[in-house]
């Protein structure tokens, strides 16, 4: 009997590019929840999906020269040809270039406008016209544009606006009185006291310096913005209609029990999604949980351009559920997660190949070598028998309490403290030494069995979290499928029955160092190729500014930075924002450099700050810094970085 409905979401990712792991993490994190939700006995709509309108996606198929809907249509596909080999078990993958999709969001913002929430105005600023970019006067750096240096001048962008502020008490009053509803709790905190208690400002929810999006019905020179296009996805998906005709599974499954998404998104979920679902009378989902990143640690991946980790480079060296097991089980709650190849091969060994591979392994092969493969209860019982079976069956309480947390990472570690505690049963029961003495034969069979028993109730619990281990451990012993309710019970497995005459091998130990051969030849052969040298170095001209005292110089602070993480600013087209590690403290600053590095290959440089520059807010971004760089006479960028290895925080004198 079905549970009743649990209907979640992840974001759908922006089809800019090939995702890496820390986007791929959380679809996996999405899929074993849904999983899990599954085997307690719920009826799960699990959705996923790819956000595929916007300027961005515009420029990159003017530039690799073919029409927006045939670069979304390459990359959509690679994105769900990655979802699917992660084994993830989503029931619809939405597309915001559907047409159904495109047909509600219309209706949307024409139900909007008539009722007075959406109104007609001026995107109004210092404009930048490289970079078709409006920006405030305090955006601007020495009165030019913080993207790429040149002059602005004043100018308007005819746009529609919502009101947010219309809605934001009722908005406040919802969150103090679901405190449910933004997970982690400092989530719920940052929205409340940077966002919602300042006070909202209109949000601008059309463009028309772009036309790579879904046209206002009423007046087609402007296309719907971003965020009112993509976040209606999780009601149109299941068929909401604007008109009153919304479908069976949309009145069946909204509100949405789940809306799983990246804690750098958090905003738009928490306040303008809960606005516009006010807007138009529907109830809001019911948690919100904004989890953390899954960063690259120490920059060992990010030495040379194009070094970044993707899920299929990971499955190609590790196989699919050990990177399942790896992303999840690293990932703290609430902090953000690092992953390093040799991390990778240490968990590996540790805790797949050793902790459960060999428990597997030694309990197959010992019910083979001591009674030809059969698995016999014959209550011959112990004391030490008594706290084996206690752990066992306390461990699906626990896990199931972890998961209705989304404690995922400590639900994991449930699992494995339950093998690990077979493992413990057989040194303390030692069952080789049981096989030389006949008489304690029974004894012997009934080790064999709890430790089976035992295997089998762990191997049901990890299936949300790597369902092929699962299946190839069950397969291995032979154990029928249960259901969720009899893992509490402990002595199901049926007496007599045989295990696989064949055990076979679930985890190979790695040689980290056979792994990082691996992984360089992997990415010498994705590294773009070198650029041809030039014969001749250009002279540029180097324009004076005035002299300075050292006593003036001596006020500015340069210092050595990690970037431990980076990201597009969404609002620009040069932006990058990094987190930069210095010393014991982490800045976080705003880059015009995005047309010369992306993103990933930022994470893990060590670069040049000035540390102490006044902070300044770049297309709404707090910056805290700037990083140097270096300009050639075709303005191409190169970040200045130290000659030797230098630690984070190493002053520049």
């Amino acid at each position: 009997m079905s549970k009743g409905k649990y209907y979640m979401t992840t974001a759908i990712a922006y089809t800019s590019g090939k995702p890496h792991i820390g986007n791929t993490y959380e679809i996996v994190l999405a899929d074993s929840i849904a999983r899990f939700k599954r085997q307690q006995g719920y009826d799960v709509f699990f959705q996923t999906g790819t956000d595929e309108h916007g300027q961005k996606i515009e420029q990159k198929a003017q530039e690799t020269g073919v029409t927006p809907k045939e670069y979304v249509d390459n990359v959509a596909g690679t994105i769900k040809d990655i979802w699917d080999l992660m084994n993830t078990s989503y029931d619809k993958f939405i597309r915001t270039t559907d047409a159904d999709h495109e047909a509600q969001v219309q209706k949307i913002f024409k139900k909007l406008y008539d009722q007075g929430d959406i109104y007609k105005g001026y995107y109004e600023g210092m404009y930048c016209t490289p970079c078709e970019s409006f920006f405030t006067e305090s955006q601007l750096v020495d009165g030019k544009c913080p993207d790429c240096g040149r002059p602005c001048t004043p100018a308007k962008e005819e746009a529609y606006f919502f009101k947010m502020s219309k809605y934001a008490d009722r908005l406040i009053e919802h969150i103090n009185t679901h405190p449910e509803f933004i997970q982690p709790v400092s989530r719920k905190n940052e929205m409340m006291n940077n966002f919602l208690l300042p006070g909202l400002q209109d949000l601008c929810v059309s463009r028309t310096s772009f036309t790579w999006g879904i046209p206002v019905s009423f007046d087609p020179k402007h296309v719907i913005y971003v965020w009112l296009d993509a976040l209606t996805n999780y009601i149109t998906g299941i068929g909401y209609d604007c008109d009153g005709e919304s479908t069976e599974q949309f009145n069946k499954n909204w509100p949405a029990d789940l809306h799983l998404i990246g804690k750098d998104i958090i905003r738009f979920h928490t306040i303008y999604w809960p606005i516009f679902l006010m807007a138009l009378d529907l109830p809001l989902p019911k948690q919100i949980f904004g989890h953390p990143w899954l960063l690259q640690g120490d920059g060992k991946m990010s030495k040379s351009k194009g070094n970044v980790i993707y899920a299929d480079d990971l499955v190609k060296l590790f196989g699919v559920d050990a990177v399942r097991y790896f992303v999840l089980h690293e990932m703290p709650f609430e902090n953000d997660g690092v992953i390093t190849w040799e991390l990778l091969v240490e968990r590996l060994n540790s805790e797949l190949a050793n902790t459960l591979g060999n428990l597997v392994n030694r309990t197959v092969s010992m019910s083979n070598k001591y009674f030809g493969g059969a698995v016999t209860a014959t209550g011959a019982i112990e004391d030490v028998d008594a706290d084996l079976k206690a752990v066992v069956t306390a461990a699906v309480e626990k896990v199931e309490a972890r998961m209705e947390e989304l404690r995922v990472a400590d639900a994991m570690t449930e699992i494995f403290a339950l093998f690990k505690r077979c493992n413990k049963y057989i040194d303390e029961t030692m069952p080789w030494a049981l096989a030389k003495d006949e008489q304690k034969r029974d004894r012997l069979s009934e080790v064999l069995y709890n430790l089976v028993e035992g295997i089998t109730i762990g191997a049901s619990l990890l299936e949300a979290f790597m369902p092929e281990t699962t299946e190839r451990i069950l397969a291995q012993i032979h154990a029928p499928k249960r259901a969720y309710d009899d893992l509490k019970t402990f002595g199901l497995y049926p007496s007599g029955n045989k295990v696989t005459d064949k055990p076979e091998i679930l985890f190979a130990r790695l040689d980290v160092k056979e792994v990082l051969e691996k992984v360089e030849a992997l990415q010498a052969a994705q590294a773009p190729a070198a650029a041809p040298e030039k014969a001749e170095e250009a002279v540029i001209e180097v324009e004076e500014k005035p002299e300075i005292t050292f006593e003036e110089f001596g006020k500015m602070q340069f210092a050595v930075g990690e970037i431990i993480a980076c990201e597009e600013v969404k609002k620009s087209r040069k932006l990058l924002c990094s987190q930069v590690k210095i010393g014991n403290k982490t800045k976080q600053i705003v880059s015009g450099i995005k047309g010369h590095y992306t993103a990933e290959e930022m994470v893990g440089k060590k670069v040049m700050v000035l540390v102490n520059l006044k902070p300044a807010k770049l297309a709404g971004v707090l910056s805290e810094g700037m990083l140097l760089c270096a300009e050639d006479a075709d303005g191409v960028l190169s970040l200045m970085t130290p000659e030797k290895e230098m630690p984070s925080g190493a002053e520049i004198c």
